[in-house]
């Protein structure tokens, strides 16, 4: 598949553009021989195309797709969404061909194999180009796909991709912000002050049939570090996400459940929850926080998919009332409050057996070894009390 070159890719309807990409790819995919477990590095080449049967701007009730195909039955897809105010890549889809022997040779299998991630993290403010120099590397099913040099823009205007950029994190975190005046320097505020508890809201995932797949109540806090136009300087920002602004959507599969939650069109958090089919466990695996505030200088993202938090057992809840940080990426954490989530197994509108957190089963034994410390401690004085009382009457008795 060659080496690694920018390729130029366009999705028409009509004389209109409405997708247009330049970028570079590359990936990295395991195989397995008769004998062996095999990792090919291969790259999207210059010669990909657009599948037009497989492309489109979408329509009422469908995404838009843009599918790249290369090679013998290769193919690298990426779906699109929009709230109206921000666009996002919905799902990364890959697809390749073990048959074609020059890039997985002795391979034991013919099949072709397509594999998704969905909520990747790029994303942008509508009318605007996505720009990520940096290397991005998402997985996709076992796969790792890594974008570099990419300019992106969906639902375009016109044919040309817009000249206001959307910048991702990598590509900010590698350029100072320009000072607003000659001689100002970049510094980083002082931890921000906390906006008190956040509300506890009650949010679900409903399958297609209209039961409910996903049960979730908690307060959410956002802990994030963002250049701010008004300060001229990267600011630390703790948000708490109002239940009453903030609808859910998802979706549920057989061993992956999503919840997305959507603040006024500026926050869009997504969880992603993994079921282990063998230990019937689950966890959550995956944060991805879009957010597009007033005071930044670019929309921020910030994903994570190879997280371990909240662990449970299918058909139970997880519970943890006390305050958790999730660490996502060094700029982005997310505190949760009075969390109770159970994204598989839900039965009914209510959750199942819960399945407490570490924190809380510690809080719960400090009262009783506090209580049990106070009892030896009234114990021992009144042992104490009784051996100086009885020596008391001894030395009465010899007097």
């Amino acid at each position: 598949m060659g080496c690694i070159q920018a390729v130029t890719l366009e999705v028409k309807e009509g004389n209109s553009t409405c997708i247009k990409a330049q970028l570079s790819a590359s990936f990295s995919i395991s195989y397995n021989t008769s004998n062996s477990t095999r990792n090919v590095q291969v790259s999207l080449p210059d010669s990909a195309t657009v599948d037009t049967g497989s492309s489109s701007c979408g329509t009422t009730g469908s995404s838009p797709w843009l599918v790249a195909v290369f090679g013998p039955g290769h193919a690298l897809g990426l779906s699109f969404s929009t709230n109206g105010s921000l666009y996002s890549v919905a799902n990364l889809t890959l697809q390749y061909n073990l048959s074609d022997s020059s890039v997985f040779p002795e391979a034991n299998s013919s099949d072709v194999v397509t594999v998704v991630s969905s909520s990747v993290g790029i994303w942008a403010t509508i009318n605007t180009t996505y720009r990520c120099v940096s290397p991005s590397p998402f997985e996709v099913g076992g796969t790792t796909v890594t974008f570099s040099n990419m300019r992106l823009e969906a639902y375009m205007p016109g044919n040309d991709l817009s000249p206001t950029e959307s910048v991702c994190v990598a590509d900010q975190a590698s350029t100072t912000p320009p000072p607003t005046t000659a001689g100002t320097t970049t510094t980083v505020a002082p931890a921000p002050t906390p906006p008190g508890t956040p509300e506890r809201g009650m949010y679900s995932v409903n399958n297609t049939n209209g039961t409910v797949c996903l049960l979730a109540q908690m307060g959410l806090q956002l802990n994030i570090s963002h250049f701010s136009l008004s300060q001229n300087k990267t600011v630390q920002e703790l948000v708490n996400l109002a239940p009453n602004l903030t609808s859910s959507s998802g979706s549920c599969e057989a061993s992956s459940a999503t919840l997305v939650l959507t603040q006024e069109r500026t926050t869009t958090l997504n969880f992603t929850f993994t079921l282990n089919s063998t230990s019937h466990k689950y966890h959550l695996s995956g944060i991805t926080l879009l957010a597009n505030w007033s005071d930044m200088t670019a929309p921020f993202s910030a994903s994570n998919t190879s997280l371990n938090y909240l662990r449970s057992t299918a058909g139970r809840s997880y519970m943890c009332n006390a305050e958790q940080t999730l660490f996502v990426v060094p700029t982005f954490s997310l505190n949760t409050f009075k969390l109770q989530v159970q994204p598989f197994e839900v039965t009914t509108r209510q959750f199942a057996t819960a399945e407490e957190c570490q924190m809380d089963q510690d809080q719960m034994l400090i009262p009783i070894i506090v209580g049990a410390a106070l009892a030896g401690l009234v114990l021992i004085v009144l042992i104490a009390y009784l051996i100086g009382r009885k020596r008391s009457h001894a030395g009465y008795q010899t007097i």
